[in-house]
């Protein structure tokens, strides 16, 4: 079964960016879909996600401030995330699965702490 690793999290000031990248121990050419989710209170949501068509979907949140890449070739799925605010503050999971189906597979989360 493929693993998801993330890597890429840490602190950053309020107004500076981030990069989180998710690395597969297997091809995810086949996976219909690869995400980036983090927690809320009741659950995690989607931050955005990518078809492996190339279509992407993105949390209201998420517009115009983060860009999901998937690069089949390498097996990774990266999150560039720009104008950090201190609400970004969170856990970040890298997750795989199904089109319209809560994901399958889940990585163990990147932590991400926006703060002065």
């Amino acid at each position: 079964q493929v693993q998801l690793v993330e890597s890429g999290g840490g602190l950053v000031q309020p107004g500076g960016s981030l990069r989180l990248s998710c690395l597969a121990s297997g091809s995810i050419a086949n996976i219909e879909v690869m995400g980036w989710y983090r927690r809320n209170p009741k659950q995690r949501e989607l931050v955005a996600a990518i078809t492996s068509g190339g279509l992407v979907n993105y949390a209201d949140f998420a517009k115009g401030r983060f860009t999901i890449f998937r690069d089949n070739a390498k097996n990774t799925v990266d999150l560039q995330m720009t104008s950090l605010k201190s609400e970004d503050s969170n856990t970040y999971f890298c997750a795989a699965g199904l089109l319209g189906k809560v994901p399958e597979l889940w990585g163990q989360g990147a932590l991400v702490t926006v703060s002065s």
